[in-house]
Protein backbone atom coordinates (compact mmCIF):
# COMPACT_ATOMS: atom_id res chain seq x y z
CA UNK A 1 0.00 0.00 0.00
CA UNK A 2 1.64 3.11 -0.82
CA UNK A 3 0.60 6.84 0.03
CA UNK A 4 2.24 8.93 -3.07
CA UNK A 5 -0.26 10.58 -4.17
CA UNK A 6 -0.76 12.22 -1.04
CA UNK A 7 1.39 14.23 -1.93
CA UNK A 8 0.47 16.09 -5.18
CA UNK A 9 -2.84 16.83 -3.35
CA UNK A 10 -1.44 18.68 -0.39
CA UNK A 11 0.62 20.86 -3.19
CA UNK A 12 -2.49 21.14 -4.99
CA UNK A 13 -4.59 22.48 -2.12
CA UNK A 14 -1.57 24.32 -0.50
CA UNK A 15 -1.22 25.90 -4.72
CA UNK A 16 -5.10 26.71 -4.45
CA UNK A 17 -5.08 28.35 -1.21
CA UNK A 18 -2.56 30.60 -2.48
CA UNK A 19 -4.17 31.04 -5.70
CA UNK A 20 -7.19 32.12 -3.86
CA UNK A 21 -5.61 35.13 -1.09
CA UNK A 22 -4.08 36.19 -4.51
CA UNK A 23 -7.19 36.49 -6.21
CA UNK A 24 -8.76 37.92 -2.50
CA UNK A 25 -5.67 40.90 -2.09
CA UNK A 26 -6.13 41.79 -5.82
CA UNK A 27 -10.59 42.21 -5.31
CA UNK A 28 -9.07 44.64 -2.01
CA UNK A 29 -6.41 46.53 -4.11
CA UNK A 30 -9.33 46.99 -6.95
CA UNK A 31 -11.97 48.52 -4.45
CA UNK A 32 -8.89 50.59 -2.20
CA UNK A 33 -8.13 51.93 -5.80
CA UNK A 34 -11.76 53.23 -5.98
CA UNK A 35 -11.66 54.79 -3.40
CA UNK A 36 -10.65 58.47 -4.25
CA UNK A 37 -9.85 59.53 -0.13
CA UNK A 38 -8.08 56.37 0.56
CA UNK A 39 -6.14 56.78 -2.22
CA UNK A 40 -4.97 60.27 -1.45
CA UNK A 41 -4.14 59.24 1.84
CA UNK A 42 -1.64 56.59 0.92
CA UNK A 43 0.09 59.09 -1.90
CA UNK A 44 0.40 61.19 1.21
CA UNK A 45 1.83 58.86 3.83
CA UNK A 46 4.15 57.11 0.34
CA UNK A 47 5.59 61.16 -0.01
CA UNK A 48 6.02 61.15 3.98
CA UNK A 49 7.65 57.44 3.84
CA UNK A 50 10.18 58.36 1.08
CA UNK A 51 10.92 61.55 2.62
CA UNK A 52 12.09 59.77 5.59
CA UNK A 53 13.78 56.70 4.44
CA UNK A 54 15.79 58.90 2.05
CA UNK A 55 16.15 62.05 4.36
CA UNK A 56 20.24 61.65 4.36
CA UNK A 57 20.32 62.48 0.38
CA UNK A 58 17.24 65.01 1.48
CA UNK A 59 19.80 67.33 3.78
CA UNK A 60 22.61 67.00 5.53
CA UNK A 61 22.38 65.48 9.00
CA UNK A 62 25.45 67.38 10.22
CA UNK A 63 23.27 70.74 10.44
CA UNK A 64 21.23 69.04 12.89
CA UNK A 65 23.85 69.28 15.50
CA UNK A 66 23.64 72.73 16.94
CA UNK A 67 27.24 73.37 17.58
CA UNK A 68 26.89 73.17 13.22
CA UNK A 69 24.44 75.53 13.43
CA UNK A 70 25.99 79.07 10.98
CA UNK A 71 22.66 80.43 10.56
CA UNK A 72 20.77 83.75 12.31
CA UNK A 73 18.38 83.20 14.80
CA UNK A 74 14.88 82.87 14.42
CA UNK A 75 15.10 84.17 10.76
CA UNK A 76 12.32 84.19 8.23
CA UNK A 77 11.99 82.28 5.14
CA UNK A 78 14.62 83.01 2.39
CA UNK A 79 16.37 81.54 -0.53
CA UNK A 80 19.30 80.01 1.73
CA UNK A 81 16.83 78.82 4.56
CA UNK A 82 13.45 78.15 2.19
CA UNK A 83 11.80 77.45 5.61
CA UNK A 84 13.74 79.80 8.13
CA UNK A 85 15.66 78.92 11.29
CA UNK A 86 15.07 77.92 14.87
CA UNK A 87 16.42 79.28 17.85
CA UNK A 88 19.55 77.67 17.02
CA UNK A 89 20.29 78.85 13.60
CA UNK A 90 19.42 75.50 12.11
CA UNK A 91 17.47 75.37 9.05
CA UNK A 92 13.59 74.19 9.52
CA UNK A 93 13.58 72.30 6.42
CA UNK A 94 16.05 70.15 7.09
CA UNK A 95 14.46 69.53 11.13
CA UNK A 96 11.69 68.80 9.34
CA UNK A 97 12.82 66.19 6.87
CA UNK A 98 14.75 64.31 9.58
CA UNK A 99 11.96 64.97 12.10
CA UNK A 100 9.77 62.72 9.85
CA UNK A 101 11.74 59.37 10.84
CA UNK A 102 10.72 59.49 14.74
CA UNK A 103 7.05 59.65 14.41
CA UNK A 104 6.37 57.15 11.72
CA UNK A 105 8.82 54.50 13.41
CA UNK A 106 7.77 55.06 16.63
CA UNK A 107 3.53 55.33 15.34
CA UNK A 108 4.59 52.01 13.51
CA UNK A 109 6.48 50.08 15.85
CA UNK A 110 4.06 51.19 18.80
CA UNK A 111 0.97 49.97 16.43
CA UNK A 112 2.69 46.17 16.37
CA UNK A 113 2.79 46.24 20.13
CA UNK A 114 -0.85 47.58 20.47
CA UNK A 115 -1.85 45.13 17.43
CA UNK A 116 -0.36 41.74 18.99
CA UNK A 117 -1.55 42.45 22.49
CA UNK A 118 -5.34 43.85 21.17
CA UNK A 119 -5.43 40.61 18.56
CA UNK A 120 -4.15 38.02 21.21
CA UNK A 121 -6.30 39.67 24.18
CA UNK A 122 -9.74 40.05 22.01
CA UNK A 123 -9.33 36.58 20.86
CA UNK A 124 -8.64 34.80 23.83
CA UNK A 125 -11.60 37.03 25.11
CA UNK A 126 -13.91 36.34 22.73
CA UNK A 127 -13.63 32.89 22.71
CA UNK A 128 -13.20 32.19 25.97
CA UNK A 129 -16.61 30.87 28.75
CA UNK A 130 -17.16 31.59 32.02
CA UNK A 131 -14.57 33.20 34.32
CA UNK A 132 -11.84 33.45 32.03
CA UNK A 133 -13.15 35.49 29.35
CA UNK A 134 -15.08 38.15 32.29
CA UNK A 135 -11.81 38.71 33.15
CA UNK A 136 -10.22 39.75 30.10
CA UNK A 137 -12.98 41.49 28.98
CA UNK A 138 -13.42 43.39 32.40
CA UNK A 139 -9.62 43.97 32.37
CA UNK A 140 -9.76 45.24 29.06
CA UNK A 141 -12.23 47.61 29.94
CA UNK A 142 -10.56 48.87 33.18
CA UNK A 143 -7.62 49.71 31.21
CA UNK A 144 -9.66 51.51 28.09
CA UNK A 145 -11.35 53.96 30.72
CA UNK A 146 -7.86 54.96 32.51
CA UNK A 147 -7.45 58.73 30.81
CA UNK A 148 -4.31 57.66 28.11
CA UNK A 149 -2.51 60.74 28.37
CA UNK A 150 -2.24 60.96 32.73
CA UNK A 151 -0.97 57.10 32.30
CA UNK A 152 1.28 57.66 28.97
CA UNK A 153 3.39 60.57 31.49
CA UNK A 154 3.25 58.49 34.20
CA UNK A 155 4.86 55.20 32.14
CA UNK A 156 7.23 57.82 30.48
CA UNK A 157 8.57 59.34 33.60
CA UNK A 158 9.14 55.48 35.21
CA UNK A 159 10.83 53.90 32.03
CA UNK A 160 12.63 57.50 30.73
CA UNK A 161 12.59 59.31 27.78
CA UNK A 162 14.68 57.22 25.45
CA UNK A 163 12.55 56.08 21.44
CA UNK A 164 12.31 52.71 23.12
CA UNK A 165 10.40 53.66 26.13
CA UNK A 166 8.14 56.00 24.23
CA UNK A 167 7.39 52.79 21.75
CA UNK A 168 6.58 50.61 24.34
CA UNK A 169 4.83 53.29 26.45
CA UNK A 170 2.28 54.09 23.56
CA UNK A 171 2.34 50.33 22.59
CA UNK A 172 1.08 49.22 26.01
CA UNK A 173 -1.60 52.22 25.92
CA UNK A 174 -2.66 51.63 23.03
CA UNK A 175 -4.59 48.27 22.62
CA UNK A 176 -7.84 48.08 24.57
CA UNK A 177 -9.74 49.68 21.89
CA UNK A 178 -8.16 47.01 19.22
CA UNK A 179 -9.10 44.34 21.92
CA UNK A 180 -12.93 44.92 22.07
CA UNK A 181 -13.05 45.39 17.98
CA UNK A 182 -11.49 41.73 17.71
CA UNK A 183 -13.57 40.43 20.68
CA UNK A 184 -16.79 41.48 19.07
CA UNK A 185 -15.92 39.93 15.32
CA UNK A 186 -14.57 36.64 17.44
CA UNK A 187 -17.99 36.01 18.81
CA UNK A 188 -19.47 36.79 15.56
CA UNK A 189 -17.13 34.05 13.88
CA UNK A 190 -17.41 32.04 16.38
CA UNK A 191 -21.46 31.69 15.98
CA UNK A 192 -20.76 30.23 12.25
CA UNK A 193 -21.12 26.56 10.96
CA UNK A 194 -17.65 26.14 10.13
CA UNK A 195 -16.36 26.32 13.56
CA UNK A 196 -19.23 23.98 15.20
CA UNK A 197 -17.88 21.44 12.61
CA UNK A 198 -14.50 21.80 13.91
CA UNK A 199 -15.83 21.56 17.22
CA UNK A 200 -17.33 18.52 16.45
CA UNK A 201 -14.13 16.93 14.35
CA UNK A 202 -12.45 17.38 17.91
CA UNK A 203 -10.25 20.79 17.20
CA UNK A 204 -9.01 22.37 20.18
CA UNK A 205 -8.81 26.49 21.36
CA UNK A 206 -5.58 26.78 19.96
CA UNK A 207 -6.73 25.15 16.53
CA UNK A 208 -9.51 27.17 16.10
CA UNK A 209 -8.12 30.70 17.15
CA UNK A 210 -5.42 29.63 14.98
CA UNK A 211 -6.91 27.81 11.94
CA UNK A 212 -10.23 29.22 11.95
CA UNK A 213 -10.70 33.13 14.05
CA UNK A 214 -7.66 34.47 13.08
CA UNK A 215 -7.77 34.44 9.17
CA UNK A 216 -11.48 35.74 10.13
CA UNK A 217 -10.52 38.46 12.35
CA UNK A 218 -7.08 39.39 10.37
CA UNK A 219 -8.72 41.98 7.67
CA UNK A 220 -10.24 43.80 10.64
CA UNK A 221 -7.00 43.49 12.50
CA UNK A 222 -5.59 45.29 9.16
CA UNK A 223 -7.65 48.11 8.66
CA UNK A 224 -7.47 49.07 12.39
CA UNK A 225 -3.86 49.12 12.44
CA UNK A 226 -3.96 51.87 10.09
CA UNK A 227 -6.14 53.83 12.35
CA UNK A 228 -4.05 52.85 15.15
CA UNK A 229 -0.64 54.51 13.54
CA UNK A 230 -2.86 57.88 12.85
CA UNK A 231 -2.89 57.81 17.57
CA UNK A 232 0.25 56.39 18.06
CA UNK A 233 1.70 59.44 15.46
CA UNK A 234 -0.43 61.75 17.65
CA UNK A 235 0.50 60.13 20.98
CA UNK A 236 4.31 60.55 20.26
CA UNK A 237 4.00 64.39 18.90
CA UNK A 238 2.03 64.80 22.23
CA UNK A 239 4.67 63.43 24.27
CA UNK A 240 7.53 64.92 23.35
CA UNK A 241 5.98 68.49 22.78
CA UNK A 242 5.00 67.92 26.50
CA UNK A 243 9.03 67.56 26.92
CA UNK A 244 8.64 63.26 27.43
CA UNK A 245 10.70 62.31 24.45
CA UNK A 246 13.89 61.35 23.21
CA UNK A 247 16.00 64.70 23.66
CA UNK A 248 18.66 63.37 21.26
CA UNK A 249 16.26 62.45 18.13
CA UNK A 250 14.57 65.41 15.94
CA UNK A 251 10.87 64.95 15.71
CA UNK A 252 8.30 66.72 15.30
CA UNK A 253 6.87 67.06 18.68
CA UNK A 254 10.15 68.39 19.47
CA UNK A 255 10.59 71.15 17.23
CA UNK A 256 6.83 72.24 18.46
CA UNK A 257 8.09 71.76 21.87
CA UNK A 258 11.61 73.85 21.20
CA UNK A 259 9.48 76.52 19.66
CA UNK A 260 7.10 77.19 22.26
CA UNK A 261 10.16 76.94 25.18
CA UNK A 262 11.60 79.92 23.26
CA UNK A 263 8.70 82.10 22.61
CA UNK A 264 8.27 81.48 19.40
CA UNK A 265 4.76 82.67 19.27
CA UNK A 266 5.08 86.09 20.73
CA UNK A 267 7.84 86.30 18.61
CA UNK A 268 5.92 86.25 15.40
CA UNK A 269 8.15 83.52 14.49
CA UNK A 270 5.15 81.11 12.82
CA UNK A 271 7.59 79.23 10.09
CA UNK A 272 9.00 77.68 13.54
CA UNK A 273 5.66 76.53 14.56
CA UNK A 274 3.42 75.91 10.85
CA UNK A 275 5.55 73.50 9.33
CA UNK A 276 5.99 70.75 12.07
CA UNK A 277 1.99 71.20 12.90
CA UNK A 278 1.17 70.84 9.51
CA UNK A 279 2.92 68.09 8.59
CA UNK A 280 1.78 65.97 11.97
CA UNK A 281 -1.74 66.85 10.85
CA UNK A 282 -1.15 66.05 7.54
CA UNK A 283 0.42 62.04 8.74
CA UNK A 284 -2.86 61.81 11.20
CA UNK A 285 -5.64 62.41 8.40
CA UNK A 286 -3.22 60.47 5.87
CA UNK A 287 -3.66 57.43 7.89
CA UNK A 288 -7.29 58.19 8.83
CA UNK A 289 -8.29 58.80 5.53
CA UNK A 290 -6.75 54.97 4.41
CA UNK A 291 -7.82 53.28 7.31
CA UNK A 292 -11.60 54.81 6.67
CA UNK A 293 -11.04 52.77 3.14
CA UNK A 294 -9.86 49.96 4.34
CA UNK A 295 -13.29 49.80 6.99
CA UNK A 296 -15.44 50.08 4.09
CA UNK A 297 -13.75 47.54 2.40
CA UNK A 298 -13.98 44.80 5.26
CA UNK A 299 -17.39 46.00 6.62
CA UNK A 300 -19.33 47.52 3.86
CA UNK A 301 -22.27 48.56 5.91
CA UNK A 302 -19.94 51.32 7.56
CA UNK A 303 -20.08 52.60 3.81
CA UNK A 304 -23.77 52.78 3.64
CA UNK A 305 -24.21 54.70 6.46
CA UNK A 306 -22.45 57.21 5.59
Amino acid sequence: MTTAPALPRRSSATALRWKLRREAWGRTWAKFRANRAGMVGLAVLLVFAVVAVFAPLLADSHALRVSSASGPILAPPSREYPLGTDDNGRSVLTLLIFGARVPLLVGLMATVISMVIGTIVGMASGMSDGWAGTILFRFTEWFIVIPFLPLALVLATLLGGSLLSIIVVIGITGWPATALVIRAQTFSVRERPFMERARVLGAGPWHLMSKHVFPNVLPLVFANTTLTVAGSVLAETTLSFLGFGDPTAVSWGTMLNAAFGTGAVSLGAWWALLPPGICVIAVVLAFTMAGQALEDIVNPRLEEGR
